[in-house]
Protein backbone atom coordinates (compact mmCIF):
# COMPACT_ATOMS: atom_id res chain seq x y z
CA UNK A 1 0.00 0.00 0.00
CA UNK A 2 1.59 3.66 -0.88
CA UNK A 3 -0.06 6.77 1.46
CA UNK A 4 0.48 10.31 -0.21
CA UNK A 5 0.95 12.06 3.24
CA UNK A 6 0.25 15.52 3.28
CA UNK A 7 3.61 16.73 5.97
CA UNK A 8 2.13 20.46 6.26
CA UNK A 9 -0.88 20.06 7.35
CA UNK A 10 -2.35 20.65 10.79
CA UNK A 11 -1.24 22.80 13.76
CA UNK A 12 2.11 21.31 13.41
CA UNK A 13 3.12 20.03 10.38
CA UNK A 14 6.53 17.90 10.25
CA UNK A 15 6.95 18.18 13.74
CA UNK A 16 4.14 15.54 14.11
CA UNK A 17 3.82 14.14 10.60
CA UNK A 18 7.08 13.24 10.22
CA UNK A 19 7.84 11.28 13.43
CA UNK A 20 4.01 9.72 12.97
CA UNK A 21 5.24 8.51 9.27
CA UNK A 22 8.51 7.34 11.11
CA UNK A 23 6.37 5.33 13.74
CA UNK A 24 4.02 3.88 11.01
CA UNK A 25 6.94 2.90 8.90
CA UNK A 26 8.24 0.99 12.05
CA UNK A 27 5.47 -1.16 12.28
CA UNK A 28 4.20 -1.70 8.61
CA UNK A 29 7.18 -3.52 6.75
CA UNK A 30 5.01 -3.71 3.86
CA UNK A 31 3.73 0.00 3.53
CA UNK A 32 5.51 2.94 1.20
CA UNK A 33 5.12 6.38 2.05
CA UNK A 34 5.22 9.65 -0.20
CA UNK A 35 6.08 12.60 1.72
CA UNK A 36 4.25 15.67 0.38
CA UNK A 37 6.06 18.92 1.87
CA UNK A 38 8.50 21.71 0.71
CA UNK A 39 12.07 20.34 0.51
CA UNK A 40 13.63 22.20 3.68
CA UNK A 41 10.71 20.45 6.20
CA UNK A 42 11.50 16.91 4.63
CA UNK A 43 14.53 17.18 4.41
CA UNK A 44 15.28 14.61 8.13
CA UNK A 45 13.17 12.53 5.85
CA UNK A 46 16.02 11.71 3.74
CA UNK A 47 16.99 8.20 2.95
CA UNK A 48 14.75 7.04 4.56
CA UNK A 49 13.67 3.41 3.82
CA UNK A 50 10.17 3.03 1.70
CA UNK A 51 9.92 6.56 1.13
CA UNK A 52 9.60 9.00 -1.46
CA UNK A 53 10.09 12.65 -1.37
CA UNK A 54 7.78 14.80 -3.56
CA UNK A 55 8.40 18.08 -3.57
CA UNK A 56 5.55 21.18 -2.99
CA UNK A 57 6.34 24.78 -2.67
CA UNK A 58 3.55 26.59 -0.94
CA UNK A 59 1.35 25.38 2.34
CA UNK A 60 -2.83 25.73 2.91
CA UNK A 61 -2.44 27.57 6.25
CA UNK A 62 -5.62 26.14 8.31
CA UNK A 63 -7.15 29.44 8.12
CA UNK A 64 -7.09 29.69 4.38
CA UNK A 65 -10.33 30.34 2.47
CA UNK A 66 -11.47 27.86 0.07
CA UNK A 67 -10.70 29.81 -2.59
CA UNK A 68 -6.85 30.50 -1.79
CA UNK A 69 -6.57 26.51 -1.47
CA UNK A 70 -8.19 26.24 -5.31
CA UNK A 71 -7.38 29.19 -6.99
CA UNK A 72 -3.84 30.74 -5.80
CA UNK A 73 -1.73 27.92 -4.28
CA UNK A 74 -1.84 25.27 -7.27
CA UNK A 75 1.20 24.01 -5.71
CA UNK A 76 0.23 23.28 -2.03
CA UNK A 77 1.55 20.05 -0.56
CA UNK A 78 -2.38 19.35 -0.10
CA UNK A 79 -3.27 19.57 -3.67
CA UNK A 80 -0.15 17.74 -4.09
CA UNK A 81 -0.84 14.72 -1.82
CA UNK A 82 -4.37 14.17 -3.36
CA UNK A 83 -2.82 14.78 -6.92
CA UNK A 84 -1.07 11.30 -6.46
CA UNK A 85 -4.09 9.45 -6.40
CA UNK A 86 -5.28 10.54 -10.04
CA UNK A 87 -3.42 8.03 -13.03
CA UNK A 88 -1.52 10.01 -15.55
CA UNK A 89 -3.87 7.54 -18.14
CA UNK A 90 -6.63 4.57 -18.00
CA UNK A 91 -3.42 1.86 -18.59
CA UNK A 92 -1.84 3.72 -15.58
CA UNK A 93 -2.22 2.95 -12.11
CA UNK A 94 -2.05 5.95 -9.70
CA UNK A 95 0.96 6.77 -7.84
CA UNK A 96 -0.68 6.13 -3.98
CA UNK A 97 -3.40 4.11 -2.89
CA UNK A 98 -4.75 6.98 -0.27
CA UNK A 99 -3.87 10.47 1.01
CA UNK A 100 -4.10 11.48 4.10
CA UNK A 101 -3.72 15.04 5.27
CA UNK A 102 -4.45 17.07 8.65
CA UNK A 103 -5.24 20.28 6.98
CA UNK A 104 -8.10 22.74 6.57
CA UNK A 105 -10.84 20.50 6.47
CA UNK A 106 -13.26 22.79 3.93
CA UNK A 107 -9.57 22.80 1.69
CA UNK A 108 -9.39 19.46 1.81
CA UNK A 109 -13.03 18.66 0.75
CA UNK A 110 -12.99 21.23 -2.22
CA UNK A 111 -9.98 20.36 -3.20
CA UNK A 112 -10.73 16.40 -3.12
CA UNK A 113 -14.04 16.94 -4.54
CA UNK A 114 -12.33 19.31 -7.34
CA UNK A 115 -9.43 17.20 -8.29
CA UNK A 116 -11.06 13.22 -7.67
CA UNK A 117 -14.41 14.11 -8.41
CA UNK A 118 -17.21 12.35 -6.42
CA UNK A 119 -19.49 9.48 -7.40
CA UNK A 120 -21.66 9.30 -9.44
CA UNK A 121 -25.48 9.98 -7.64
CA UNK A 122 -23.37 11.65 -4.76
CA UNK A 123 -23.80 15.86 -4.54
CA UNK A 124 -20.95 16.30 -2.19
CA UNK A 125 -18.31 14.11 0.00
CA UNK A 126 -18.65 13.28 3.44
CA UNK A 127 -16.42 12.78 6.65
CA UNK A 128 -17.01 9.98 8.46
CA UNK A 129 -15.09 8.68 11.69
CA UNK A 130 -16.11 5.83 14.64
CA UNK A 131 -17.01 6.57 18.15
CA UNK A 132 -17.01 4.23 20.95
CA UNK A 133 -20.15 3.15 21.90
CA UNK A 134 -21.41 0.82 25.12
CA UNK A 135 -21.48 -2.26 23.91
CA UNK A 136 -17.62 -1.98 23.34
CA UNK A 137 -17.98 -1.39 19.40
CA UNK A 138 -17.89 1.71 17.62
CA UNK A 139 -20.62 3.59 16.14
CA UNK A 140 -20.20 5.30 12.56
CA UNK A 141 -21.26 8.96 12.52
CA UNK A 142 -21.08 11.59 9.33
CA UNK A 143 -20.73 14.44 8.46
CA UNK A 144 -18.12 15.64 10.52
CA UNK A 145 -17.03 18.76 8.99
CA UNK A 146 -16.90 18.90 5.52
CA UNK A 147 -20.39 20.28 4.55
CA UNK A 148 -22.24 22.88 6.82
CA UNK A 149 -25.57 23.42 5.11
CA UNK A 150 -26.81 20.00 3.74
CA UNK A 151 -29.73 19.32 2.08
CA UNK A 152 -32.52 16.67 2.77
CA UNK A 153 -31.42 15.54 -0.15
CA UNK A 154 -27.42 15.05 1.33
CA UNK A 155 -28.81 13.95 4.66
CA UNK A 156 -29.92 10.82 2.75
CA UNK A 157 -27.04 10.45 0.36
CA UNK A 158 -24.75 10.30 3.81
CA UNK A 159 -27.29 7.43 5.11
CA UNK A 160 -26.28 5.56 2.08
CA UNK A 161 -22.90 6.41 2.12
CA UNK A 162 -22.53 5.22 6.21
CA UNK A 163 -24.60 2.07 5.64
CA UNK A 164 -22.33 1.21 2.91
CA UNK A 165 -19.14 2.03 4.30
CA UNK A 166 -19.84 0.00 8.13
CA UNK A 167 -21.55 -2.74 5.68
CA UNK A 168 -18.16 -2.71 3.52
CA UNK A 169 -15.44 -2.59 6.97
CA UNK A 170 -17.74 -4.33 9.43
CA UNK A 171 -19.39 -6.90 7.41
CA UNK A 172 -22.71 -6.03 8.40
CA UNK A 173 -24.88 -6.18 5.32
CA UNK A 174 -27.67 -4.24 6.79
CA UNK A 175 -26.40 -1.56 9.28
CA UNK A 176 -28.89 0.58 11.25
CA UNK A 177 -29.30 3.91 10.45
CA UNK A 178 -30.11 7.56 13.23
CA UNK A 179 -31.17 10.45 12.01
CA UNK A 180 -29.42 12.99 14.82
CA UNK A 181 -32.45 15.22 15.64
CA UNK A 182 -33.80 16.96 19.13
CA UNK A 183 -35.85 14.13 20.02
CA UNK A 184 -37.23 10.88 19.02
CA UNK A 185 -40.66 12.28 17.59
CA UNK A 186 -41.16 12.52 13.89
CA UNK A 187 -42.32 16.11 14.42
CA UNK A 188 -39.67 17.49 15.91
CA UNK A 189 -36.52 19.37 14.37
CA UNK A 190 -36.02 21.80 11.41
CA UNK A 191 -37.68 21.50 8.15
CA UNK A 192 -34.50 19.90 6.09
CA UNK A 193 -34.35 17.18 9.47
CA UNK A 194 -38.32 16.65 9.07
CA UNK A 195 -37.76 16.44 5.17
CA UNK A 196 -34.82 14.09 5.20
CA UNK A 197 -36.58 12.07 8.17
CA UNK A 198 -39.18 11.70 5.02
CA UNK A 199 -36.88 10.69 2.43
CA UNK A 200 -34.97 8.19 4.43
CA UNK A 201 -38.49 6.33 5.88
CA UNK A 202 -39.32 6.38 1.73
CA UNK A 203 -35.55 4.16 1.52
CA UNK A 204 -36.50 2.04 4.03
CA UNK A 205 -40.32 1.28 2.87
CA UNK A 206 -38.34 0.74 -0.70
CA UNK A 207 -35.79 -1.67 0.74
CA UNK A 208 -33.05 0.20 0.76
CA UNK A 209 -31.98 1.57 3.60
CA UNK A 210 -32.82 -0.30 7.52
CA UNK A 211 -33.69 3.20 8.66
CA UNK A 212 -34.41 3.20 12.67
CA UNK A 213 -35.77 6.89 12.90
CA UNK A 214 -34.57 9.52 14.85
CA UNK A 215 -31.93 9.54 17.23
CA UNK A 216 -30.71 12.07 20.02
CA UNK A 217 -27.00 12.96 21.42
CA UNK A 218 -27.31 9.75 23.80
CA UNK A 219 -27.85 7.19 21.23
CA UNK A 220 -24.56 7.93 19.91
CA UNK A 221 -22.93 6.30 23.01
CA UNK A 222 -25.59 4.07 23.71
CA UNK A 223 -24.95 2.44 20.19
CA UNK A 224 -29.00 2.64 19.04
CA UNK A 225 -27.67 2.33 15.73
CA UNK A 226 -24.79 1.77 13.73
CA UNK A 227 -24.77 4.85 11.82
CA UNK A 228 -25.61 8.07 13.07
CA UNK A 229 -26.41 11.10 10.04
CA UNK A 230 -26.00 14.90 10.35
CA UNK A 231 -24.68 18.15 8.95
CA UNK A 232 -21.34 19.17 9.45
CA UNK A 233 -22.22 22.03 11.65
CA UNK A 234 -23.73 19.46 13.89
CA UNK A 235 -21.77 17.17 13.61
CA UNK A 236 -17.75 19.11 13.77
CA UNK A 237 -19.73 20.42 17.20
CA UNK A 238 -20.81 16.54 18.95
CA UNK A 239 -17.31 15.43 17.79
CA UNK A 240 -15.29 18.40 19.38
CA UNK A 241 -17.43 18.12 22.06
CA UNK A 242 -16.66 14.46 23.04
CA UNK A 243 -13.12 15.03 22.34
CA UNK A 244 -12.96 17.78 25.30
CA UNK A 245 -15.54 15.65 27.56
CA UNK A 246 -12.81 12.51 27.47
CA UNK A 247 -9.80 15.15 28.45
CA UNK A 248 -11.98 16.58 31.22
CA UNK A 249 -12.87 13.11 32.52
CA UNK A 250 -9.13 12.08 32.57
CA UNK A 251 -7.85 15.11 34.37
CA UNK A 252 -11.21 14.93 37.13
CA UNK A 253 -9.72 11.52 37.62
CA UNK A 254 -6.22 12.28 37.61
CA UNK A 255 -6.56 15.07 40.55
CA UNK A 256 -9.02 12.69 42.74
CA UNK A 257 -6.24 10.10 42.45
CA UNK A 258 -3.54 12.42 43.37
CA UNK A 259 -5.12 14.94 46.40
CA UNK A 260 -3.22 12.49 49.05
CA UNK A 261 -1.05 9.29 49.52
CA UNK A 262 -4.05 7.39 50.19
CA UNK A 263 -5.37 8.30 46.74
CA UNK A 264 -2.43 7.66 45.43
CA UNK A 265 -1.93 4.08 46.72
CA UNK A 266 -5.57 3.63 45.74
CA UNK A 267 -4.45 4.73 42.04
CA UNK A 268 -1.62 2.09 42.13
CA UNK A 269 -4.19 -0.48 42.71
CA UNK A 270 -6.70 0.64 40.15
CA UNK A 271 -4.01 1.44 37.15
CA UNK A 272 -4.59 -1.24 34.80
CA UNK A 273 -8.18 -0.33 34.91
CA UNK A 274 -7.69 3.26 35.01
CA UNK A 275 -5.55 2.50 31.34
CA UNK A 276 -7.85 0.42 29.50
CA UNK A 277 -10.03 3.51 30.51
CA UNK A 278 -7.54 6.00 29.12
CA UNK A 279 -7.84 3.46 26.17
CA UNK A 280 -11.20 3.37 25.79
CA UNK A 281 -11.86 7.12 26.08
CA UNK A 282 -8.91 8.89 24.21
CA UNK A 283 -10.07 10.47 20.87
CA UNK A 284 -5.96 10.23 19.32
CA UNK A 285 -6.94 6.18 18.85
CA UNK A 286 -9.54 7.14 16.78
CA UNK A 287 -7.95 9.25 14.76
CA UNK A 288 -8.65 9.43 11.11
CA UNK A 289 -11.97 10.12 9.19
CA UNK A 290 -13.00 9.06 5.89
CA UNK A 291 -13.66 11.64 2.76
CA UNK A 292 -16.60 9.60 0.92
CA UNK A 293 -18.43 10.13 -2.00
CA UNK A 294 -14.86 10.67 -3.64
CA UNK A 295 -13.69 8.70 -6.73
CA UNK A 296 -10.63 8.36 -4.97
CA UNK A 297 -9.42 7.50 -0.91
CA UNK A 298 -8.85 10.10 1.23
CA UNK A 299 -8.75 10.58 5.12
CA UNK A 300 -8.62 13.11 7.09
CA UNK A 301 -6.33 13.61 10.53
CA UNK A 302 -7.86 16.47 13.47
CA UNK A 303 -5.91 19.16 12.74
CA UNK A 304 -4.31 19.10 16.39
CA UNK A 305 -3.17 15.77 16.43
CA UNK A 306 0.19 14.72 18.22
CA UNK A 307 2.49 11.86 16.52
CA UNK A 308 0.38 9.32 18.06
CA UNK A 309 -2.90 10.33 16.81
CA UNK A 310 -1.26 10.94 13.48
CA UNK A 311 -0.06 8.04 13.10
CA UNK A 312 -3.49 6.18 13.85
CA UNK A 313 -5.21 7.75 11.00
CA UNK A 314 -2.08 6.72 8.41
CA UNK A 315 -3.28 3.19 10.23
CA UNK A 316 -6.95 3.51 9.29
CA UNK A 317 -6.36 4.69 6.13
CA UNK A 318 -3.87 1.89 5.64
CA UNK A 319 -6.12 -0.53 6.57
CA UNK A 320 -9.07 0.51 4.45
CA UNK A 321 -6.55 0.58 1.60
CA UNK A 322 -5.53 -2.79 2.01
CA UNK A 323 -9.34 -4.10 2.39
CA UNK A 324 -10.22 -2.07 -0.99
CA UNK A 325 -12.79 -0.17 1.10
CA UNK A 326 -13.16 2.46 -1.91
CA UNK A 327 -14.59 -0.28 -4.55
CA UNK A 328 -16.96 -1.83 -1.85
CA UNK A 329 -17.95 1.28 -0.85
CA UNK A 330 -18.26 3.20 -4.47
CA UNK A 331 -20.38 -0.50 -5.56
CA UNK A 332 -23.09 -0.04 -2.78
CA UNK A 333 -23.16 3.26 -3.51
CA UNK A 334 -23.75 2.94 -7.08
CA UNK A 335 -26.00 -0.33 -6.78
CA UNK A 336 -28.43 1.54 -3.81
CA UNK A 337 -28.48 4.94 -6.00
CA UNK A 338 -28.76 3.36 -9.05
CA UNK A 339 -32.27 1.72 -7.97
CA UNK A 340 -32.82 4.77 -5.88
CA UNK A 341 -32.65 7.62 -7.76
CA UNK A 342 -31.60 10.89 -6.26
CA UNK A 343 -32.08 14.35 -7.82
CA UNK A 344 -28.75 16.64 -7.58
CA UNK A 345 -29.50 18.88 -4.39
CA UNK A 346 -27.05 21.46 -3.80
CA UNK A 347 -29.80 23.68 -3.81
CA UNK A 348 -32.27 23.32 -1.12
CA UNK A 349 -35.82 25.79 -1.36
CA UNK A 350 -37.45 26.31 1.81
CA UNK A 351 -40.97 25.94 1.18
CA UNK A 352 -43.43 28.74 1.94
CA UNK A 353 -44.13 29.35 5.66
Amino acid sequence: MRIAVDCMGGDHGPSVTLPACKAFLATHPQAELLLVGTAEALAPAVGWARCTQVTATEVVAMDDPVDVALRRKKDSSMRVAISQLKSADEQSPALADVCVSAGNTGALMALARYLLKTVDGIDRPAIASVLPNEHGGFTTMLDLGANVDCTPEHLLQFAVMGSALVAAVDGRPDPTVGLLNIGSEVIKGSDVIKRAGDLLRAAAAGGHLNYHGNVEGNDIFEGTTDVVVCDGFVGNVALKTTEGLAHALSQFIREEFTRNWWTKLAALVALPVLKRFRARVDPRGYNGAALLGLRGLVFKSHGGADAYAFERALVRAHDAARNRLLDQVRGRIVDTLQSMPIQPADEFVRPAA
